[in-house]
């Protein structure tokens, strides 16, 4: 009796299970440097006028990281290569008011406040999602996600009530706090909005939309709020503009290549990176009730997730 042909299964190396994860890290800590570029400018210009310059900024920037999907031969991308339908323009509007709004609250925000905690601060979205997923998707919210929440909560408070105790408080303090809290919540429903969005469109096609139509939205009041920037933050403004889009390139890489559930625990190294471009470009320092808070969120947004794909199949 002929014995069955036995398949192996060749085990990823340590190269392949490694690199994503490294383009994650080097896809947050971009990020970072943006926030801090944006910081920059937007302390020299204002909020407006940086967030309004990045946004046409990353557009130009996207837009051949498009054109060159839409010639893409691949079998993989050719759902999504396509000419953007009228529905899908209509999400990537709706998505882009969502964002607009988000940023501008935590580039407000950020002015007022340390990289580090309005980093920190930023961290409760996920457990937000949670809640936004069971209101706008029909999710059925699980007991970890209650006390996921509340540990969430906890930890905002921990780093609030450490900057109402420090020297510095101010009612400015209070208005950063409160902005980036108010940027978590639309940053927790861009969130929902964002898984959508991916199974419609490409990433090319995110991107470009997102930043065209974030453009047009923040181009409204521009003959009233726009200033003409210099030389030097020019430069921030473009370095803003460019360290987004390649964030944006390598997080879709290491995505693309590992499970989320490996990746997720990597997005929360955007504090370190926060605290030490603070530190460097801005002179900040970590508060130690800053580190408990933080501690607080990551724990929280462990035990909302850490059982998603436990369930045995039926």
């Amino acid at each position: 009796m002929t014995q069955p042909a036995r398949t192996s299964v060749t085990p990823p190396s340590a190269l392949q299970t490694t690199l994503p994860v490294l383009a994650v890290v080097a896809g947050i800590g971009t990020f970072s440097a943006m926030d801090a570029a944006m910081k920059g400018a937007s302390i020299a210009l204002g909020v407006y006028t940086a967030l309004l310059l990045r946004n046409a900024l990353g557009t130009l920037f996207a837009l051949p990281v498009w054109l060159a999907t839409l010639r893409s031969p691949s079998p993989e991308s050719a759902a999504t290569s396509r000419r953007p339908t009228r529905g899908r323009l209509q999400l990537h509007a709706f998505r882009a008011g969502v964002t607009t709004c988000m940023a501008a609250l935590f580039f407000y925000g950020l002015v007022r406040i340390p990289m580090a905690e309005a980093i920190a601060i930023s961290f409760i979205s996920p457990i937000i999602a949670l809640f936004l997923a069971a209101l706008l998707l029909g999710e059925v919210i699980r007991p970890q996600a209650i006390l996921a929440s509340l540990l969430g909560i906890a930890g905002v408070i921990v780093i609030g009530g450490g900057r109402l105790g420090a020297l510095d408080t101010s009612p400015e303090t209070l208005k950063g706090i409160a902005a980036v809290l108010c940027s978590a919540l639309f940053y927790a429903f861009n969130l929902v909005l964002q898984r959508k969005q991916a199974l419609l469109a490409g990433p090319g096609e995110i991107t470009l939309f997102q930043n065209l139509f974030s453009t047009l939205l923040v181009a409204l009041p521009a003959p009233w709020l726009f200033l003409l920037p210099t030389g030097p933050v020019w430069g921030l403004i473009a370095a803003g503009a460019l360290l987004a889009t390649l964030a944006h390139l390598l997080l879709s890489w290491g995505y693309a290549r590992a499970e989320t559930q490996v990746l997720v625990p990597v997005e929360y190294t955007g504090f370190a990176w926060a605290a030490l471009l603070g530190w460097l470009f801005f002179g900040e320092n970590v508060a130690l009730a800053t580190i408990a808070g933080t501690f607080l969120i990551l724990v929280g947004c462990w035990v909302g997730t850490r059982n998603k794909v436990s369930q045995p199949t039926p």
